[in-house]
């Protein structure tokens, strides 16, 4: 539920700034997408299978800095960003493990498709994007309303 009350426009539009800046770059630099869960699949990858790890460097560095991020925000203000989860651990492991499902699945993730993949106005991209908005959306209702877990 978002919290009109407190909703911060500003610190959105600049996160979502540095996203799409974080995408460009990786773009311009590499020729590649910015997709988090293929960066993750390919550095595990390059991590088990050494001879596959081609680009094993930047893909640990973009993780590092997904994983030190909240740190360095804390550093720079005192105190970590504020999360609030409406489920329990076992329903967003299980929605952790059918989002992983969907991105091998769908051939992406909602940030490659989501970002990148929109961005280049990308039929597929938007085919994928609706498919799991729409996924995600009936999902939540089911589960919230219907079957109530």
């Amino acid at each position: 539920m978002i919290d009109i009350d407190n909703f911060t426009p500003l610190t959105a539009l600049v996160g979502g700034g540095l996203i799409g800046l974080a995408a460009a770059i990786l773009y311009a630099f590499n020729g590649r997408v910015l997709g988090a869960s293929g960066i993750t699949a390919s550095a595990l990858e390059g991590v088990v299978h050494p001879a596959a790890g081609e680009g094993l460097s930047w893909r640990v560095a973009f993780l590092v800095g997904v994983i030190i991020g909240p740190a360095v925000y804390m550093l720079m203000t005192g105190a970590l960003p504020q999360s609030d989860y409406i489920a329990q651990d076992g329903r967003l492991v299980i929605a952790g493990l059918i989002v992983g499902l969907g991105t091998g699945l769908g051939s992406g993730c909602t940030s490659g498709h989501g970002i990148c993949g929109l961005a280049r106005f990308s039929k597929r991209s938007l085919a994928a994007v609706i498919t799991f908005m729409a996924t995600g959306f009936i999902t939540t209702f089911v589960i919230n309303h219907l079957v109530g877990l």
